[in-house]
């Protein structure tokens, strides 16, 4: 039976394409369907979610608005991700060209421990993580857990590893004839890396500072056993409102949330190609 459907769609390719077609917006459809629903659900005007909705209204969002510990929380989140972002970024990108460009032995092993952390459940490094804390405080005699030095330390471990899986991938594609052309002419390695290498890499970067601001954004699990009181991010807030009131609010502040990524993402790849590193 597979066979003939296969010599059919062989014979017609018009109606092979259009299988196709169907298959891919059937996957669209999967994919986008969650957040089609929250969306959806933040203009319900009912507390308690049913089908079909009795009014659509704004009410949530403006609730949303008025609680203070989301816009903290929003706040935290922007700062922490941007500040682990600039600090991850420049050390996955020296990271990754070393083992990209480097002749030393253990290339292979120093990649495998930089991209370990990709495979490890959020959990286990929040744990594993906040159990390193309490130990390091004993040793060094000051407060390291629930503290925002503590979360962007954490934060940061999250950007090394997309950032040199992001700007190894991006460097394996590189062309090296002009960067030895230059340095043929007499440029110096910093001439030849600071007019060359560097910008054929801008797209690696580029997409490495987002997904990992992003990472860092987003972060719920490792960042649950990290905060502090008063420094709560948006993630750890939404949980925590969720523990008292079950209402469209949080669908309106992931709403928001999903929006921002988005704008992010699409003016990210306005200017660089996200498709050809990741």
């Amino acid at each position: 039976m597979p066979a003939s459907i296969f010599a059919r769609l062989t014979e017609r390719p018009l109606l092979g394409r259009a299988l196709m077609r169907a298959l891919v917006a059937l996957a669209y459809l999967i994919i986008f369907a969650p957040v089609l629903m929250v969306a959806v659900t933040s203009f319900f005007a009912q507390e308690i979610i049913s089908f079909p909705p009795p009014a659509l209204t704004l009410h949530w969002y403006a609730n949303a608005w008025d609680k203070p510990e989301f816009l903290r929380g929003l706040v935290t989140s922007f700062q922490i991700a941007l500040i682990a972002a600039a600090i991850g970024v420049p050390i996955g990108t020296a990271a990754a060209l070393a083992i990209v460009r480097g002749e030393f032995k253990g290339r292979g092993a120093l990649s495998t421990f930089l991209l370990a952390p990709l495979a490890v459940p959020g959990v286990v490094a929040g744990s594993g993580l906040y159990m390193l804390y309490v130990l390091a405080e004993d040793f060094f005699d000051r407060d390291i857990k629930a503290t925002v030095q503590g979360l962007v330390a954490a934060h940061i471990l999250l950007a090394i590893p997309w950032t040199v899986r992001l700007v190894v991938a991006s460097l394996q594609g590189l062309d090296r004839a002009a960067e030895e052309a230059a340095a043929n002419l007499g440029a110096s390695p910093f001439t030849v890396f600071r007019r060359i290498t560097l910008p054929m890499m801008r797209s690696g970067i580029v997409a490495a500072t987002m997904f990992s601001f992003i990472q860092s954004f987003e972060n719920l699990d490792l960042s649950l056993l990290l905060v502090g009181p008063g420094r709560t991010t948006l993630p750890v807030a939404m949980l925590n409102y969720l523990q008292f009131r079950i209402d469209p609010t949080l669908s309106a502040v992931a709403t928001v949330q999903i929006l921002l990524v988005g704008v992010l993402m699409a003016t990210t790849d306005r200017f660089v190609k996200l498709s050809r590193v990741v």
